[in-house]
């Protein structure tokens, strides 16, 4: 069983007293919805508390009524960010693994269409841990990136928009979006190296 411990919100909805007792009598519920749904403790009680936070600061002044359906709709949409983030996490590893010598002089491609395609199996625990250390040192190096290489990586990469949505949002040419981006991947790249870390 997990322990619960003292939620952020808890302190902050005094004022409410039937918001506090709404999550106070969902909250385990609500727990094991996520659990079901992520497998692991720790991020089913991240979720649970974010989901809590977001609909005490959006509607934290509704009916107590009209709570129960607004929480899942929240809940449900923040264990669909969890995927989508880990998804799109995964797809950066696979990015770098990707990219082979010779890569960086052609700055007009874009590396994401460098990807295999096909299904990939379901990693490792021990793949799970690495691949989380890469992904952190990816994140970290993602903010020196000079602003339009960043701006072009996040922008197809975390949004997942296609060459042409991301030029249109930048307001620049596609070509301008692929040698951005190919520019960006090539620098993480070297920082990965930079750390020793090579992927096949």
């Amino acid at each position: 069983m997990v322990r619960f411990p003292q939620t952020p919100w808890s302190n902050q909805l005094s004022y409410s007293a039937e918001l506090s007792k709404f999550l106070s009598t969902v909250e385990r519920r609500a727990y094991k919805q996520a659990l079901f749904a992520v497998r692991d403790e720790h991020v089913a009680l991240d979720i649970v508390q974010d989901a809590m936070i977001k609909l005490a600061e959006k509607y934290g002044d509704k009916p107590a009524e009209e709570l129960p359906m607004l929480f899942q709709r929240i809940l449900q949409n923040t264990i669909r960010d969890h995927y989508r983030r880990q998804k799109v996490r995964q797809t950066w590893v696979s990015l770098f693994s990707a990219l082979r010598p010779g890569h960086d002089e052609d700055e007009d491609s874009d590396p994401l269409e460098q990807l295999a395609g096909g299904e990939n199996s379901p990693p490792t625990p021990e793949e799970t841990i690495e691949q989380n250390q890469i992904i952190n040192v990816i994140e970290s190096a993602i903010s020196q990136l000079p602003p339009r290489q960043r701006e072009a990586f996040l922008l197809r990469y975390w949004e997942g928009y296609d060459t042409a949505e991301t030029a249109l949002a930048m307001g620049c040419t596609e070509g301008s979006v692929k040698t951005h981006c190919s520019r960006a991947v090539q620098s993480l790249a070297r920082t990965l190296k930079s750390k020793g870390i090579t992927l096949s």
